[in-house]
């Protein structure tokens, strides 16, 4: 299932946390290839975790078509794809997904993949001055460090920076206008725990795995609030399928799959953290821990991330993603989930 030079690259993956190395499957025959054979983008990120138990536990061969796989390292290379004609189903995030949309991939989401998968952290000592003051506190923080409050997540637009930026609004702090807050771009889950580790940054809005290996190195930078918290429903990956895929038998049977794959993931964590080893490479008893994580609500419904989506898209188009907000219609198509 897996050859030994992939999973080999995969290893590195989280000698402390989640890498985005780029590994392409050979036969990807794109959209262009017809609807018995379908190329499936994913990234090698938990949030995509059914994917890896889709294929380990074999669960293609329940449809009608050859699944072929194709890893990329980013969203925007998967939206480039998408518009290519390369790829029939993506598993990525809620951002690239409407900016494909925007762009008039004809395309529309049908599955989510998780919700609330991200946590606020910040440095512990910085927990307690914050429920004391709310946003004062990093203007409190300026004072005494003589710096401001630093955090390190990944590049604007992207899920964990959205709603980092959506927790600093719903708070009181703009970053723009407030010098006690400062955001840096950091690419990659592990990059970030290298920031943390290295005392880089005072905080980061972030997923699992980042979350269980700050813990068990004994970090100060903790969980301050999570996704649930912050924005309940809070959307990140999600399955969009070209309106060829949506229009055919496939949509349904694939969804089928990502529901088995989703309830192997409630049902076996310890094969599924085996899974998340062989898929991901990520070390197995790391893996199993993060599966306890209050992050780590994996789904399929759509339907329960549709509204803190709407949040998302006004973030999207402010930044000048899309050209405007999205509606719920335009990103998603609930009917193919509904009709399992």
């Amino acid at each position: 299932m897996y050859d030994s030079d992939r999973t080999a690259s995969r290893r590195s993956f989280l000698a402390a946390a989640g890498g985005t190395a780029t590994v392409g499957l050979a036969g990807c025959t794109g959209g262009g290839g017809g609807l018995d054979e379908l190329t499936v983008a994913h990234m090698p990120i938990y949030p995509d975790l059914q994917w890896y138990v889709m294929e380990g536990e074999g669960y293609f061969s329940e449809v009608d078509a050859e699944i072929t796989g194709q890893e990329f390292g980013n969203g925007p290379a998967i939206v480039q794809a998408l518009g290519g004609g390369d790829i029939d189903i993506a598993m990525f995030g809620i951002v690239p997904a409407m900016i494909a949309i925007d762009r008039g991939i004809s395309a529309q989401v049908t599955a989510a993949n998780i919700r609330e998968p991200m946590g606020i952290m910040a440095e512990s000592s910085f927990h307690e001055t914050f429920e004391q003051q709310g946003a004062d506190a990093f203007a409190a923080w300026e004072a005494e460090r003589g710096e401001p409050f630093t955090f390190g997540t990944f590049p604007q637009g992207s899920v964990p920076d959205v709603l980092l930026r959506y927790w600093l609004r719903d708070v009181g702090v703009d970053p723009t206008e407030n010098d006690s807050v400062e955001i840096i771009e950091i690419n990659g889950a592990s990059s970030v725990w290298q920031a943390i580790a290295n005392d880089e940054i005072d905080g980061t809005s972030i997923m699992e795995p980042v979350p269980t290996i700050a813990q068990a190195a004994g970090s100060s930078v903790t969980m301050l609030r999570t996704a649930a918290e912050v924005l309940p429903g809070q959307p990140a990956a999600v399955t969009l399928m070209s309106d060829a895929v949506r229009d055919s038998p496939i949509a349904a049977q694939f969804l089928e799959q990502h529901v088995r794959a989703t309830d192997f993931i409630g049902e076996n964590p310890d094969a599924t953290a085996e899974h998340v080893n062989e898929g991901i490479g990520m070390p197995v008893d790391r893996a199993r821990d993060a599966l306890d994580s209050p992050l780590s609500n994996f789904i399929t419904d759509p339907n329960e991330i549709t509204d803190a989506t709407q949040v998302f898209s006004e973030f999207a188009a402010g930044n000048g993603q899309i050209d405007e907000q999205l509606s719920t219609d335009r990103i998603f198509d609930l009917e193919v989930y509904d009709s399992l």
